[in-house]
This record gives C-alpha cells, structure tokens and sequence, in this order.
C-alpha cells in the first residue's frame, strides 16, 4: 500500500455546493486523489440527514456507525462522501473468518538479502490508525467478540491502539476517521433476516457518537436511480417500466413489514431486475430470475399477487393458473 502518513486535507468544501445540502458547513478535503480514494458514482443519490452524519465524522472525528436494511446503500453512501473528499477509505468486512491477528499484525516470514527473516507485518487496523485514512467496518454486528473487542479502545475520542506482540502504542493519526455499517445496530438476528448477526456488547454500542439510519428512498428517487443505472430504460417508456417494478418493490417491504413475507425487494435487486430486463426482454421473466426464486414455495402466490397488481400480467406461481401454466 502506497504510504500517505504525511497527507494532510489542504482545502475547504461547501457542503451545499458539493451535496446540495441547505447548509453553511464546510469539511475539509483533500486537492490530490490517492490511488485508495473510491472512484466518483456520479447518479448517487445522497440522503441529506444520512450524508450530514457522515460529514460530521470527516470534520469533526465522530465514530458514525450507520444502521439499516440491506441494499439500501450504507456502505457505498460513505464511500461516495469520501470520493468526494478526495479522502482515502478502507473497507473491510468483518464476516467470520476475520480474526484478531488480521486486524492487528502477525509475525510473517519474509526474504530480505535473499535470506528469509521473520518480521512483524502490522493489520489493517494499525495501519490505517496512522494514516488520514477512513476505515468503514462493514457488517460490524457480523463481527466475532474477540475481533470486536480490538476495535473497542480506538473507538474511544483519541484512543490509542497497543501493539503488545512489539510494546508499542500507537496514536491515531489526526486525520484518521472510523466508521462502521450494520443491519441490526447489535441486537443480533432477531426477525431472522439477518442469520450471522451478533448481539454486541452495550459498551461498545455506547462508544459510537452518532448512529444514523438509512432507509429505503422515495420510490421517484429510486425510479431515477435504476433509469441512472440502466440508460437503455432512460427514456419515458423505460420510466413507466421501473415505477411498476419499484411499485412491486415497495409492496414487498410492506409484506414483509406485516409478516407475510421473510424476504424483500431492495434497491439493489430492483436494479439487478432492470439488467435482467435488458438482457431477457421480458419482465416476468427477468423477475421470476432476479426475486421469485430465491423466495420460499410458500411465499411465491403471495409474491406473484403483487406483480399481478403492478403489471396486469399473471406468473405460473400464481394460485389463479392451473399447474404447469406458463405467463
């Protein structure tokens, strides 16, 4: 990784002319891109409450942690505020095979001279500690208690990080910034939707300062992110298309809001649909390809009810054609 320990933000940006966001704040950037600055989404879509929490961890160091359901952009929303920042970002994902020693270092073999000597290699962690670098832990209620307890002291306002394996402590650097995503906020997988979700440990829960919520968009904003995404539906045609799929969407989330559904539409697989339409042609088939099969037997009539409502077209799934039928 290219060293960026001597970076330092050299220019202010208006927050209501680089986001569009009624307000006077200004946040510090940087002028040069670094080769880990994420690449500018130009159709991304920033929700203002969302996107003011985010910046207030790039100006002010908070330790924002955003929460919400899958596929609502949790991730790609604090990346696309560094792009723009010109700010450099680490992403890691904490699933299950991330271990202590990966975030903190491990002694490693390596040749120097042409002789193999043992060497300290330090993790993840304690590299971007020392760096202006934002670090995002993805899926942090997915993290295993001994990983989540590395991470507890640097959560802490000007925590420092100890190296026991080398007796050092490290200060952060003071341009370095943690931010994390989660589906649950660390009350463990209690619909079921999140199998591999952990309850966390209150204490560290506490240690965040701000905690924002990102929800599903209004469907006009979504209907313009999947035209954004698929310019081959861009035209007024293609919008009539993507209002009646992100119709189908929304009474996916209220079924499953009610209980009548253990899966749902996100935007993300609104988006997927709409590929598969430009692909297949055909959006009960693209459909049946994107969502219907990856939900229980049980659920696919309830599921071909709303396409029916959205679109006037019935699927095989439905419980109104005979078995073998076909759309």
């Amino acid at each position: 990784m290219t060293d960026t320990a001597d970076l330092r933000p050299d220019r202010m940006l208006s927050v209501r002319e680089v986001f569009g966001i009624d307000t006077d704040l200004q946040v510090p950037a940087f002028s040069e891109r670094d080769d880990h600055v994420p690449e500018v989404d130009a159709v991304y879509r920033f929700n203002p409450d969302v996107t003011l929490a985010i910046l207030a961890g790039f100006m002010r160091d908070r330790r924002v942690m955003v929460q919400g359901l899958h596929g609502t952009g949790k991730s790609t929303h604090i990346e696309q505020v560094a792009a723009r920042l010109n700010w450099p970002c680490v992403r890691l994902n904490l699933d299950g095979h991330i271990s202590r020693l990966d975030l903190v270092g491990k002694d490693a073999v390596v040749l120097r001279e042409g002789k193999q000597v043992t060497e300290f290699q330090e993790g993840i962690v304690p590299w971007s500690l020392q760096r202006p670098v934002a670090l995002i832990f993805d899926e942090y209620d997915a993290g295993r208690p001994d990983v989540m307890f590395v991470i507890q002291r640097i959560l802490e306002r000007d925590g420092k990080f100890t190296l026991m394996d080398q007796n050092k402590v490290l200060r952060p650097h003071p341009f370095f910034r943690l931010f994390a995503t989660a589906n649950t906020v660390g009350l463990g997988n209690l619909n079921g939707l999140y199998h591999g979700a952990q309850r966390l440990n209150h204490a560290q829960i506490d240690r965040w300062n701000i905690v924002a919520s990102l929800n599903y968009l209004p469907a006009d904003e979504e209907i313009a992110i999947v035209q954004a995404r698929v310019p081959s539906l861009a035209d007024e045609a293609g919008r009539k298309l993507v209002a009646k799929m992100v119709a189908v969407a929304d009474l996916t989330r209220k079924g499953f809001a009610a209980g009548d559904l253990s899966t749902l539409m996100s935007p993300r697989t609104v988006i997927t649909w709409a590929e598969n339409v430009e692909i297949f042609k055909d959006p009960a088939l693209a459909f049946r390809l994107s969502f219907v099969n990856k939900c229980d037997d049980a659920e696919r009539p309830l599921v071909a009810e709303y396409f029916q409502r959205c679109f006037d077209q019935e699927l095989k799934e439905s419980h109104q054609l005979s078995p073998g039928s076909q759309p």
